[in-house]
Order: structure tokens, then C-alpha cells, then sequence
């Protein structure tokens, strides 16, 4: 009965022991990369133990920062504000891959940009 016992307990340990299992410790770090379309530049976040995202995304066209201030999931789906007061999105997904990509927009100052981002993962 003690065999059976630690057999299944070895196969349940294994089976929710997977690696193809993705959290939020897959994602923590510095993020960084580009973005593009009615604006252009670069952008950063750093995620957190708790999936909180911080960062910046720097315009070229008018030299101004945004904030960037979100959360990430488990999946990496990431559902960020951007500027402060929250006048815009950052939204995407950071991959176990180490890149990511996904789409912004921001309503001040007028008219509204929007476009792209892509980016990676620090070492």
C-alpha cells in the first residue's frame, strides 16, 4: 500500500511539475524594444514578482516620456495605461520565448496615435 501510495504521488508530482507550464516567473525582468506608427520610439517595463508592470515610452516626434503602468498574467497577456493621467493603452503579450509584441494608442496630446510595439527581454 506505501508502493501505490509513493507511485502516485511521484506521477502527480511529475504531471504538475511540467515544464510547458508558464508563470509569472517566466516574465520577470526588464522589457525593452520599439514602437511604431503615428508616433515612434522606444519603450521599457520592468514586471514584477506580483505581475505589476511599470515603465516608460519615449517620443521621438515631440521628446516626452509616458508612463506605462499594468499587469501581466500568468499567460503573458499584458493589459497596460499609458500616460498619466491614463490617456492611452499598451497591450500585448511577452512570450517564455523572451519577445514580445502588441499595439498602443495614446489620446493626448491630440489627435489620437496609435501602432505597434515589439520588443524582447533583457539579459
Amino acid at each position: 500500500m506505501k508502493k501505490l501510495f509513493l507511485l502516485l504521488l511521484t506521477t502527480f508530482l511529475l504531471i504538475g511539475c511540467s515544464s510547458d507550464d508558464e508563470t509569472i516567473y517566466d516574465y520577470i525582468g526588464t522589457w525593452s524594444g520599439t514602437y511604431e506608427g503615428s508616433d515612434k520610439g522606444v519603450w521599457n517595463i520592468v514586471v514584477a514578482t506580483d505581475g505589476k508592470v511599470t515603465g516608460t515610452m519615449h517620443s521621438d516626434m515631440n521628446d516626452e516620456n509616458y508612463n506605462i503602468s499594468g499587469f501581466l498574467d500568468d499567460s503573458g497577456e499584458l493589459n497596460a495605461s499609458l500616460g498619466l493621467p491614463a490617456d492611452g493603452e499598451f497591450r500585448g503579450t511577452l512570450n517564455t520565448d523572451k519577445k514580445g509584441n502588441g499595439n498602443w494608442s495614446n489620446a493626448v496630446p491630440t489627435p489620437t496615435r496609435s501602432g505597434t510595439w515589439s520588443g524582447e527581454k533583457d539579459k
